[in-house]
């Protein structure tokens, strides 16, 4: 940090590649919190100043507004708009015979669910098309029947399609552990001789519902790297159902990571090991990302750096609260090198995204460019909204979302996805504040407001979706409001999450049909 002559101080802010220099004045000391998006509860201050500023640029992935290709149409105001709701399939829609072949559950209901939905105005489903069940027994052995059948029963109920390509399992979504889908078996296979092509966390704890984004270009699976296999399984989908898209399927997105969302598995809520609020857990542990990190402080000429992630950034159950890495001090988020890793660890998710999605955008570009077909290419980022007033953030740092009171940290995100032509999928749209207790710094509100106006500025479109499971009038009203809210000017669709036996009791259906009838129609 160094004054400058007019009595200012600027902050140099060290990143692999480039520095940004933001001036911050204490003249006036009230006014630096001005400089602050939100209010903070942990200290940022000493002595009156701003002791770092973190750096906005980091890798060249983050400052790309020189050569992106950005879409530069005027995207149309969704406030007096129609915004089409997509249900999503039951978690256990599908299983695996005895033969070993999948199979739809229940299909007789499902037919008749789709039928009433169509009748209640919904637009269509949302499925998401499994890795782990087209792919299940070997490499490039496809098995689309179950979709095919599938697509074929929501084609005739007259309902179009939001596909989700889902590289992730989901053997914890369901509360009786029933009903699962896990990754490809012969990727389980590769995964019981060598652990690390998923994510660590620092006790060595494995995560096995998606490869570690450090194997995206190790060709570790049958001499294929992940991404090479995320790009052929594309390939095959397309190849397979190019008579649906653009007509049946309408939008089509790309699974990121867990959940299908753009993020790490900081916050595993189905193996014990984290409870709501917890901070989470850095989860760079595994041998492929860290040789990265170690190359990456070598050429930061801090080779220490390598070593390991931040030791002192607590555990999965921690409260940022006593938590050094996530309070102010020398060994903070805002050190030199808490921002030297922060940048390094936030831009490998970045990357990942942007070769994942530059994939699906070659491929679907045909389809793009044909005036008779429409579709859409979508990404998902995960709404961490705990801890969001505190000045660090936490919980969205562990995720991989480098977002601070100083640092917009969704912004890089909507770059890449505005480079590719990608729509953002977001959730919390159902939530408010006060939805939680005062005392967890939650706002689901600030975080929606972020990423609108990061969606905004990169002119990208929205697609919302439900956190949490809402039937209620009050909770779909809300839902409502925020897909018309003023600034909200690109949702495109709504995404509600999920269909259940929950749903068609009378008086859930009472509430669900005048909101989609709301949703659905010109206001």
């Amino acid at each position: 940090m160094a004054m400058a002559d007019n009595g200012r101080v600027v902050c140099k802010c060290t990143a692999r590649r480039s520095f940004c220099f933001r001036e911050v004045t204490f003249d006036e000391k009230p006014n630096l919190r001005n400089h602050l998006r939100n209010v903070s509860t942990v200290p940022l201050f000493r002595n009156g100043l701003i002791t770092r500023c973190p750096s906005v640029a980091g890798n060249s992935i983050l400052s790309m507004d020189a050569r992106e290709n950005s879409r530069s149409t005027i995207l149309p105001s969704s406030r007096h708009q129609r915004v089409p709701i997509y249900v999503m399939m039951p978690v256990d829609a599908f299983c695996i015979d005895g033969s070993g072949r999948p199979k739809i559950r229940k299909i007789k209901a499902l037919t008749v669910a789709l039928k009433a939905l169509k009748l209640a105005g919904v637009h269509g489903i949302a499925v998401e098309v499994w890795w782990g069940i087209v792919e299940r027994s070997s490499p490039l052995a496809y098995d689309w029947s179950l979709y095919e059948e599938l697509f074929k029963l929501v084609s005739k109920s007259e309902l179009k399609l939001h596909v989700a390509l889902s590289f992730h399992s989901n053997m914890y979504s369901s509360s009786s552990k029933k009903g699962g889908v896990s990754l490809p078996l012969w990727i389980i296979e590769i995964g019981d001789h060598n652990k690390h092509i998923y994510y660590h966390d620092q006790n060595g704890l494995s995560n096995d519902d998606y490869l570690t984004l450090g194997v995206d270009h190790v060709p570790l699976f049958c001499g294929r790297t992940a991404v090479q296999c995320y790009e052929d399984f594309m390939l095959s989908f397309v190849k397979k159902f190019e008579s649906f898209i653009g007509g049946v399927i309408e939008e089509i997105s790309v699974g990121l990571g867990p959940s299908g969302e753009l993020r790490y598995p900081a916050h595993p809520f189905g193996d014990g090991r984290w409870n709501f609020p917890g901070i989470g857990e850095f989860q760079c542990y595994d041998k492929y990302m860290m040789d990265d990190l170690r190359m990456a402080a070598c050429k930061e000429g801090k080779p220490q750096w390598g070593d390991r992630g931040p030791q002192n950034a607590g555990g999965y159950n921690s409260l940022p609260s006593g938590v050094p890495f996530f309070e102010e001090g020398e060994e903070s988020f805002l050190s030199d090198y808490g921002c030297f890793f922060l940048e390094w660890y936030s831009g490998r998710l970045l990357h990942h995204a942007d070769d994942i999605l530059a994939k699906a955008a070659k491929i679907l570009r045909k389809y793009q460019e044909n005036k008779k077909t429409s579709i859409l290419l979508v990404a998902k980022i995960g709404g961490i909204f705990w801890w969001y007033q505190t000045a660090a953030h936490p919980a969205e740092l562990t995720a991989g979302y480098y977002n601070t009171a100083l640092r917009d940290g969704y912004e890089p995100v909507a770059s890449i996805l505005s480079r590719h032509g990608a729509a953002l999928h977001f959730s919390c749209l159902e939530m408010m504040d006060t939805d939680n207790p005062a005392s967890y710094l939650c706002s689901p509100e600030g975080l929606r407001q972020q990423i609108w106006t990061a969606s905004k500025k990169r002119i990208i479109h929205l697609i919302g979706r439900n956190t949490n499971e809402r039937f209620d009038r009050v909770g779909l009203w809300q839902i409502h409001a925020n897909c018309h809210h003023s600034q909200a000017e690109a949702v495109r669709s709504f995404t509600y999450f999920r269909m259940n036996d929950k749903i068609f009791r009378a008086e859930n259906w009472n509430n669900f049909v005048p909101f989609v009838r709301k949703m659905s129609t010109n206001w």
